[in-house]
């Protein structure tokens, strides 16, 4: 996405794959303790044998490595249940620039003892160190799943879907995801999925889950009956089991896919005030006119986190002018962030002073000056040029 882990010039590859191994899990306290190489998939196996599952889902989770995923501090599907690695990872083991190996693998929820560390390094993408281990906190597995599909005839009601959402649904909810009509197109024509509920401005997938299935399914139904009652949603649809639930996943999970076979994609993930989260959407077609194919949003509306995708039949520079820094500088005006879950990399390294002030971008650069004196650490990554 951003080309963090791709190296651009003179740079030496260091696979973690190998480091595949579950040290140990707690199946009382859910802390799982693991190297650095295990797939997010199977250590998702490994935990759900045993009742409780990963606090962070992804769709690379057949491929993506838990090491990468802290260093990146990686968001995805059930960060508005759980939060972010920030808060569920409890410990990790990190080999420093000089080899050093700072072992802060703590399986404790609570210890106040000095600087936190180990937060230094989740999201710092390899810059300050490598990550060789990592300690978690996964939540018990919910008993009760269900997924429902709405269609919204404009953005305002999906706001406001979200709204009553957390309302009727308060701890069981897990998911809280939109896409467009744009989005559901592209899925239609390129990946022939079928749309489950009549064809709609915007589409909103929520999901829940819970202790027990009835409690679950009433407050459900009760929501849903509010929301087709009173016109915030035009039609829905509800999955209880598990082929239908992954069914209505693909369509919010395969949007990637699809975009890949619409031509070239220009892909942006921001962080957005929730309310103007779609604004820049329309904002951007207006810009752009006929010089992009489709002007696409979908994303984590729980988070405010907003995937813009812009589509051409190929790379352009003129179109890529268009884009930035015009889409930085709006991100800038509303207070958001450039980048939301996907990191900065090589791609966003010179755009991080939208998202951050200088006195804080000086202080990324000491602290990767103390940690990493002679630059060897994914070099060319996260910081600006300057720098």
């Amino acid at each position: 996405m951003v080309g963090g882990s791709v190296p651009v010039f003179d740079e030496i590859i260091l696979s973690t794959a190998l480091m595949n191994q579950v040290i140990s899990f707690d199946d009382v306290s859910g802390t799982l303790v693991c190297q650095a190489g295990c797939v997010l998939e199977e250590l998702s196996r490994h935990v759900e044998e045993r009742d409780f599952i990963m606090p962070l889902d992804l769709g690379a989770k057949g491929s993506c490595h838990i090491g990468g995923n802290v260093a990146t501090n990686a968001g995805g599907l059930r960060f508005l249940r759980y939060g972010s690695l920030h808060g569920t990872v409890l410990g990790l083991e990190v080999v420093l620039a000089d080899g050093t190996v700072l072992n802060c693998l703590t399986s404790l929820r609570k210890d106040n003892t000095g600087y936190d560390l180990k937060q230094l390094f989740i999201g710092s993408e390899g810059t300050l160190g490598v990550i060789t281990a990592v300690s978690i906190l996964c939540p018990p597995k919910p008993k009760a799943v269900n997924v429902a599909f709405l269609g919204c005839p404009n953005f305002a009601g999906v706001l406001r879907t979200f709204r009553t959402c957390r309302g009727a649904l308060g701890e069981i909810l897990s998911a809280f995801e939109f896409m467009d009509a744009a989005c559901m197109q592209l899925v239609e024509r390129h990946l022939h999925l079928a749309r489950p509920v009549q064809e709609s401005p915007f589409y909103v997938l929520i999901e829940t889950s819970g202790s027990h299935a009835g409690h679950d399914a009433e407050k459900l139904g009760s929501f849903l009956e509010h929301a087709l009652g009173s016109g915030l949603v035009t039609d829905g649809t509800l999955a209880t089991d598990q082929r239908r639930i992954k069914m209505l996943w693909a369509l919010r999970e395969r949007i990637t896919e699809a975009l890949s076979l619409d031509g070239y994609v220009y892909k942006y993930d921001l962080s957005l005030p929730v309310e103007r989260l779609y604004d820049i959407v329309t904002s951007l077609r207006a810009h752009l006119g006929p010089r992009a194919k489709h002007v696409v949003g979908y994303g984590h509306l729980g988070d405010g986190n907003l995937h813009l995708n812009v589509t051409a039949e190929a790379f352009s520079t003129s179109l890529l002018a268009a884009l930035e820094p015009h889409v930085y500088e709006w991100t800038a005006g509303q207070r958001g962030s450039i980048s939301a879950e996907h990191g900065v990399g090589f791609k966003k390294r010179d755009v991080l002073g939208y998202s951050k002030p200088p006195e804080a971008l000086q202080l990324m650069c000491q602290l990767k000056a103390l940690l990493d004196p002679k630059g060897i650490l994914n070099p060319y990554k996260m910081l600006p040029t300057q720098a």
